[in-house]
């Protein structure tokens, strides 16, 4: 009954309309003169035709409806979807519900990458942390008096891990809190340098950097989330030696090390998510997403990052400044 009263609520007016069709006979026998039964007759045929033509198409509009019942039903499945339609709108509907279909399917399968590769990241995220713990413990807990210069250093890279961890959600994500404005350089490099002295002081490296009168248009909290990823990259992989910041005039900033250096077949690949390479296999201590996090923060400061190196000498990043980021003006 709901479905007779569907389809009569959806054709009610070419119902109306075809049902009003005989009022004609009445008006063209009456100018006639003809006689009533040739007028009974005619409307007779009218009514059969009008009733078996309707009745046709009712059948059609109930085969459509369970057709799409059976799809609601199997809406998940395209493998019992019909291979073929009675309708040209049938097929499209159809074919609007295969495209959506795909589409939920991509996003599923995109969601479902997306909580693997964070469930992968704080898994390394977890294990890595422990090691500053796990130092800063034995220190505690040593006969000798804790050495602070060492804990200093090892609390440090617990902020690490914990910030990397908040700014991979943010990147990961479509927020956006870039605050852009022209500020001295300088002190986002002395800001950066300072958060990681106790590094440099307990791996003994030389830090070398003359300063710079350059102003940015820039984010300054983000253009130091890049910065420290570099230097903490750069700290890690120095064992002795200096690490050398640069500001040339046409505002290229370079953050160069005289570390292990990076292989050859592995430097096109170190901005891309988890890689490590050979370096990140053999010291067992790279998650593979610092670089990958500095290139989406550059991508958003609307900045290039580039990266040269040679195995045994060290290697150096460069930050193109120059260019005026698009969503300051």
């Amino acid at each position: 009954m709901k479905l007779f009263k569907s389809f009569l609520r959806e054709n009610a007016g070419m119902l109306l309309l075809s049902a009003a069709a005989p009022l004609l006979f009445p008006a063209v026998f009456f100018l006639y003169g003809l006689p009533a039964g040739p007028f009974l007759y005619a409307l007779l045929l009218y009514a059969l035709v009008w009733l078996s033509f309707w009745g046709f198409f009712f059948v059609r509009f109930r085969k459509a409806a369970a057709m799409r019942a059976a799809l609601l039903q199997t809406v998940q499945d395209s493998a019992q979807w019909p291979a073929e339609t009675r309708t040209t709108a049938d097929a499209d509907y159809l074919e609007m519900l295969r495209r959506l279909s795909d589409r939920v399917r991509q996003m599923t399968d995109g969601a479902a990458r997306e909580r693997e590769e964070a469930q992968d990241y704080y898994t390394m995220w977890v294990h890595q942390i422990k090691t500053p713990i796990a130092a800063m413990r034995m220190q505690l807990h040593a006969d000798a008096p804790p050495d602070s210069t060492r804990l200093e250093a090892e609390l440090l890279r617990v902020e690490q891990y914990a910030e990397m961890a908040l700014q991979y959600v943010r990147l990961s994500g479509d927020s956006s809190d870039l605050v852009f404005k022209e500020q001295p350089l300088d002190g986002i490099i002395r800001g950066s340098v300072r958060k990681y002295a106790p590094l440099f002081i307990a791996r003994k490296l030389r830090l070398d950097y003359a300063g710079t009168e350059a102003r940015v248009l820039t984010d300054a909290k983000w253009l130091g989330f890049i910065l420290e990823q570099l230097l903490s990259n750069a700290i890690k992989y120095t064992s002795s030696g200096t690490v050398r910041i640069t500001v040339s005039e046409d505002l290229r900033l370079t953050v160069a090390d005289t570390g292990i250096g990076i292989a050859p077949e592995d430097l096109p690949r170190i901005f891309e998510k988890g890689f490590t390479g050979r370096n990140g296999r053999e010291e067992n201590r790279s998650t593979g997403l610092g670089l990958y996090l500095c290139s989406l923060a550059a991508d958003k400061l609307g900045i290039a990052v580039t990266a040269e190196s040679t195995v045994g000498k060290g290697s150096a990043f460069t930050l193109d400044l120059a260019k005026r980021p698009a969503l300051a003006d």
